[in-house]
C-alpha cells in the first residue's frame, strides 16, 4: 500500500521548504541564488522541464552579467588599464621605439628611467619583461621599491640572491629597482659593484624621479631615458578611451579639468576619472575639481590679479575659501600659481614679481613655516608692491 501510494504521487521539480535549501532545478537555483536563499518557493512550479531549464539558463546568464558589471566597477582602473606592451605606452613614442629596438636585437643594456610620477616608467619596465619573457615574465623579473628597502642589505641579500639563482631558457633576468634615488649612497655603491659582477646574466632597470640623485658610476653603466610629463592630448585621448570602455559620459570641460588636474600625470588623471565617475552619471568640470581638491584656474587668476591690483582683502578672502571651504593644501596653491602664472594676462614685470614671491613662500613652507601665514604674506607683498 505504501509503495503504490508513493508511485501515485507526482514528482515535482523542487519541493517547497521552509528551510533555506537550494532547489534542484536550474531556474530555482538561479532564483534562490539571486535572492540570497531567502525564498521557499520554486519558480518552476508550473513549468515544463524544458521551460524550466531555459529560464534557468537565462537567469544564470543575467546573474553572471550583473556580477561582471559589479566586478568591473570594483577594479582599480590604474591597474586595469595599464598598458601591457611598449607599443601601448602613451606619449613616449621615441623612447618606446628605442626600447623595442633593443628587444628585437636581443641586446638589452642596463636602463635608467628618469622622470616625474605617472608618466610610464614602471609600465615600460613591466612591458619590457612581458615582451622578453612572454608568459614566464614573473619568474624572471624581480621588482623592488627602494623607498621601502633602501639600505645596503637589500643589495647584498635580495638582489644578489635573485641574480645568483638558476634559471633556464633565457640569457638574462631583469631586476627592476623602482625609486632608486631613495637608495643610500652606500647602497648605490654596492649596487654598482653588483651590476658589474652579474653583468653576464642580469639586466638592471632603475627608475627614479631625479637622476641627479643617482651616483655617476651607475649612470655611466646605464642607457638613460628621460620621461617628461605627458602631453595634454595624450592624457585626454586615454581618458576618453577609458570612459568609453566604462560607459561613462564625459563633458569637454570635464576632460579639460582632468587634464589640468593631472598636470602630465596619467595615473592621477585615471584615478580622478574613477573617483569622479562615482559622484554621478556625468563627469563634468565641477565633479573633477571637487574630487581632486583643485582650484579652477580662473579662481587662482582672480586671487593673484586682486593682489597685484592692491586689493589685499579680496585676495585674502579668495585664499581663505580655497584653504578652508575646498580643503586645499598650501603647497597645492603654490603649485597652481606657479604653473599658471604665464597663462594669466600679466605683463612680464608682474609675472616676475609673482614668481619671485612664490619661490620665497615655497621655500619657507618647505622649511616648516605655517602655510596660511606664508600665503597671506605673499599676497600682502604683491599688494604692497603695487602701492
Amino acid at each position: 500500500m505504501a509503495v503504490s501510494l508513493a508511485k501515485s504521487l507526482p514528482i515535482l521539480p523542487c519541493r517547497p521548504s521552509t528551510r533555506p535549501v537550494a532547489p534542484r532545478c536550474s531556474v530555482a537555483r538561479s532564483a534562490t541564488r539571486l535572492a540570497g536563499f531567502k525564498t521557499d518557493r520554486c519558480l518552476c512550479w508550473n513549468m515544463s522541464e524544458a521551460d524550466a531549464d531555459e529560464a534557468g539558463a537565462d537567469a544564470e546568464e543575467a546573474a553572471a552579467a550583473d556580477d561582471e558589471a559589479v566586478a568591473g566597477r570594483g577594479d582599480i582602473w590604474v591597474e586595469k588599464y595599464r598598458p601591457q606592451a611598449l607599443s601601448e605606452v602613451a606619449g613616449h613614442d621615441d623612447i618606446t621605439d628605442r626600447l623595442q629596438s633593443y628587444i628585437r636585437q636581443n641586446d638589452l643594456p642596463n636602463l635608467l628611467f628618469s622622470g616625474p610620477a605617472g608618466v610610464g616608467k614602471t609600465t615600460s619596465a613591466l612591458a619590457i619583461a612581458r615582451e622578453v619573457y612572454g608568459d614566464d615574465w614573473r619568474d624572471n623579473f624581480l621588482e623592488l621599491n627602494a623607498s621601502d628597502e633602501r639600505g645596503i642589505d637589500v643589495v647584498r641579500d635580495r638582489i644578489k640572491n635573485f641574480a645568483r639563482s638558476s634559471f633556464g631558457g633565457y640569457d638574462y633576468r631583469i631586476i627592476f629597482l623602482d625609486e632608486a634615488d631613495s637608495l643610500t649612497n652606500d647602497a648605490q655603491s654596492a649596487l654598482r659593484r653588483t651590476m658589474e659582477q652579474f653583468s653576464h646574466n642580469t639586466r638592471f632597470v632603475l627608475s627614479c624621479n631625479y637622476s641627479s640623485k643617482i651616483i655617476d658610476p651607475i649612470q655611466s653603466r646605464c642607457a638613460v631615458f628621460r620621461f617628461g610629463p605627458l602631453s595634454d592630448e595624450a592624457i585626454a585621448e586615454y581618458v576618453r578611451e577609458i570612459a568609453d570602455d566604462q560607459g561613462i559620459e564625459t563633458t569637454e570641460d570635464g576632460v579639460d579639468a582632468l587634464v589640468y588636474a593631472a598636470d602630465g600625470d596619467m595615473r592621477k588623471a585615471i584615478n580622478a576619472l574613477q573617483a569622479a565617475a562615482v559622484m554621478g552619471e556625468t563627469v563634468d568640470e565641477s565633479a573633477v575639481f571637487t574630487i581632486t581638491s583643485t582650484a579652477r584656474p580662473d579662481d587662482i587668476e582672480e586671487m593673484v590679479g586682486m593682489a597685484l591690483a592692491g586689493d589685499f582683502g579680496k585676495a585674502r578672502a579668495t585664499l581663505d575659501e580655497l584653504l578652508t571651504e575646498r580643503g586645499m593644501a598650501g603647497g597645492d596653491v603654490i603649485d597652481q600659481i606657479h604653473r599658471s602664472v604665464w597663462e594669466f594676462d600679466l605683463d612680464d614685470s608682474d609675472a616676475v614679481r609673482v614668481l619671485d614671491r612664490v619661490g620665497e613662500a615655497d621655500y619657507r613652507i618647505t622649511e616648516g613655516a605655517n602655510e596660511r601665514v606664508q600665503l597671506e604674506a605673499m599676497l600682502a607683498s604683491l599688494a604692497l608692491d603695487d602701492g
